[in-house]
């Protein structure tokens, strides 16, 4: 039985929310919060947004971690604090200083927090956050990707890599701690009204540039649903590792169709120079792989997390992408027929 529970990366939008459902458990003593600055609260006052979580300001990388987790005897600890991007928008605290300090806080803060789990008679349960950016996007890659796919090219910077690392250091914790169950969650792009990532940003531009010659399939998963799998393999022992997605994929092309802004395909060497330019400006923060999803796109078989907790998302990968663009009160909100035609008449101009 879950009876204390350390999350990670609470000033994050997705740690936030677990760590308030967590709290809201009754059948949960007590749930700790962790990282270098509260989430925001609308009220201005700190942990205000955390229920009854206790919040406590620390590094991964502080040896105060290793005293947090034993004086609490904490018993499950859910690590959500891979941050995607060294700066802008939308990132978890300890993500500024540019690439290094990112690769620090990513890797090392991981491997010190895996550490302070080995050395505690208390945890039993770890879940780790991951993205199924691991697997790359390639025009080599299978269809799918299944967990057990090895991926066809592996990026060799930036979070994707950040996160191959910190898989490596997961199964090596696993292989040294066999009593204590460990659980990594692949998660496809997060999509709702509260997430802000390079994506969403994307999607929320007034012109949608693409990569002529390409119309990739993209993979979405609602926060509603990623918070519910964290909170279920918080609370019981689901060891392995599974890709997380809504069902079904949307094709670049549709993705823009619905959100009924025109679209500009370019030559690949023109979309990086304007990714490039926007990324500058700070409109888009889109890293290499992200890139390269644009081009080549991924989607990833979700079959082993089905069976494993004998549950599916609610949101498919269609209605969570529908659902970020209602949050937006956009164009989105058209009729689809007038939102068509409209896709149709800017196509011949760009």
């Amino acid at each position: 039985m879950t009876r204390t529970v350390l999350v990670t990366g609470v000033s994050g939008h997705i740690g936030a929310r677990v760590a308030l459902a967590l709290a809201a458990d009754p059948e949960i003593d007590r749930v700790i919060g962790v990282d270098t600055a509260p989430p925001p609260s609308p009220a201005g006052e700190d942990g205000a947004v955390l229920g009854r979580t206790e919040f406590v300001r620390v590094a991964l990388r502080s040896p105060d971690l290793v005293k947090v987790i034993r004086d609490a005897d904490v018993d499950t600890v859910v690590h959500l604090s891979l941050v995607s991007g060294p700066g802008g928008s939308g990132r978890a605290s300890g993500s500024g200083g540019g690439r290094p300090a990112m690769k620090e806080h990513n890797v090392i803060g991981t491997m010190q927090l895996l550490a302070a789990c080995q050395r505690s008679a208390t945890v039993r349960r770890v879940v780790v956050r991951s993205t199924t950016a691991v697997y790359g996007s390639s025009p080599h890659a299978p269809a799918v990707f299944t967990e057990d796919t090895e991926p066809v090219e592996v990026s060799h910077s930036g979070y994707a890599r950040d996160a191959t690392e910190v898989e490596t250091y997961v199964r090596g914790f696993a292989r040294r701690r066999p009593d204590v169950t460990t659980t990594t969650l692949r998660f496809a792009t997060l999509m709702g009204p509260g997430v802000d990532s390079p994506l969403t940003g994307y999607f929320s531009q007034p012109v949608l540039p693409t990569v002529l010659g390409f119309d990739p399939r993209l993979q979405f998963v609602h926060e509603d649903d990623a918070v519910e799998v964290l909170c279920r393999t918080a609370r019981a022992d689901h060891p392995g590792v599974f890709n997380v997605a809504g069902d079904g994929v949307l094709l670049l092309s549709q993705c823009a169709r619905r959100t009924g802004r025109p679209v500009i395909p370019m030559p690949s060497p023109a979309f990086r120079f304007v990714s490039g330019l926007a990324r500058g400006a700070r409109l888009v923060d889109f890293s290499p792989e992200q890139l390269a999803l644009m081009s080549h796109g991924r989607a990833v078989d979700t079959t082993r997390l089905a069976a494993e907790l004998g549950w599916r998302p609610k949101y498919s990968t269609a209605a969570a992408f529908d659902d970020f663009l209602r949050s937006r009160g956009g164009p989105g909100d058209l009729p689809r027929a007038l939102v068509d035609w409209l896709a149709d008449f800017v196509r011949p101009i760009s």
